[in-house]
C-alpha cells in the first residue's frame, strides 16, 4: 500500500494497482514496482510502513482501526490500544430493564469463558462419540467394554472437567490467553498451560 503526501499531509491512500494523475501528469502503474523509493517520494508517493506493535490476537481483543501518519519522510500505519474482550458474561441492569432492553440479572452478552467452555464440551462429546458404540454393544449384546476404552473415556471426562475449571478460574482475558498460548521448550516440545482433550 502507498500514500500520496501533499504539503506534508496524507491526502490519499493508494493500492498501487493503477496509475495516477498528479499536477496534470499521468503516471503509469509501473511507478509502484519499477521506480525506486526515492523516485516515488520525489512526486509525493510513499510506501506505507505497517507498525503492528499494538495489534493483538483478535480471538481475545478488539483492535482499533489503523491510523496513518507522515513524519520523517515516512508514512506509518499504526493501531491504537487494543481492548480486551469481556471474559465473563454481562447481564442486563435495572436501567436496561427500564429502557426495555432486557430483564435485570439475565445474560445480555456471553463472555469468552462461556464460549470457550462450550468448545471444550463439544470437543469432549466428539471424542466420546467415537467410542459410544461400545456402550451400545454392551447394552444390546452384553459384550464387555475393553478396559482401554473405559480408561480413555474416563480420561476424556476428567480432562474436560480440569479444562473447564482452569477456564472458569482465569481472572481476566490475558489469563485466558495465557492458558491457550503454546510455548516450545529446550527439547522442541510445544505445549500450553491448558490441558487438551485426549484422542484415540
Amino acid at each position: 500500500m502507498f500514500a500520496l503526501v501533499e504539503s506534508g499531509s496524507i491526502t490519499k491512500l493508494l493500492n498501487g494497482n493503477k496509475g495516477i494523475t498528479l499536477n496534470d501528469l499521468q503516471y503509469p502503474r509501473a511507478i509502484y514496482t519499477l521506480w525506486t523509493e526515492a523516485e516515488r517520494n520525489a512526486i509525493g508517493i510513499y510506501e506505507v510502513v505497517f507498525d503492528d506493535t499494538n495489534k493483538k490476537d483478535e480471538q481475545w481483543y478488539f483492535n482499533t482501526n489503523q491510523s496513518y501518519a507522515f513524519a520523517n519522510n515516512k508514512v506509518t500505519a499504526t493501531y491504537g490500544t487494543a481492548t480486551a474482550k469481556a471474559h465473563a458474561d454481562t447481564t442486563w441492569t435495572a436501567q436496561d430493564e427500564t429502557d426495555g432492553l432486557g430483564t435485570e440479572g439475565e445474560v445480555a452478552t456471553r463472555g469468552l469463558k462461556y464460549n470457550l467452555i462450550q468448545t471444550v464440551k463439544a470437543q469432549a462429546a466428539g471424542e466420546l462419540a467415537k467410542t459410544d458404540w461400545y456402550i451400545t454393544r454392551k447394552t444390546e449384546k452384553s459384550t464387555a467394554i475393553p478396559s482401554a476404552i473405559t480408561t480413555h473415556r474416563n480420561l476424556v471426562r476428567s480432562r474436560q472437567a480440569a479444562m473447564e475449571t482452569a477456564i472458569t478460574n482465569a481472572s481476566d482475558t490475558p489469563a485466558l490467553e495465557t492458558l491457550y498460548t503454546y510455548t516450545r521448550d529446550s527439547d522442541g516440545v510445544t505445549s500450553r498451560p491448558l490441558p487438551e482433550i485426549p484422542t484415540l
